[in-house]
């Protein structure tokens, strides 16, 4: 499955909209279990592309949870 850059920032953020109200503590291990669990490798290293692109539009917790998922 490949998705354009948008729709991931777009899917990345409703994941930590769904972990905010838990706060960042436990908000950015949960957006990256999330991914890691259940996004396909390729949507995975497009992310992670973007991130290294700058991570426009990504909010802050997912911004750091994307982070901690590289090399993973």
């Amino acid at each position: 499955m490949s998705s354009s850059p948008d729709r991931l920032v777009y899917m990345a953020n409703q994941i930590g909209k769904f972990f905010r109200s838990q706060g960042h503590d436990r908000a950015v291990p949960g957006v990256a279990d999330h991914i890691r669990k259940f996004w396909d490798p390729r949507m995975r290293k497009q992310i992670d592309a973007h991130l290294d692109a700058g991570g426009a539009g990504l909010d802050p917790d997912v911004r750091e949870a994307i982070a901690s998922l590289k090399g993973q």
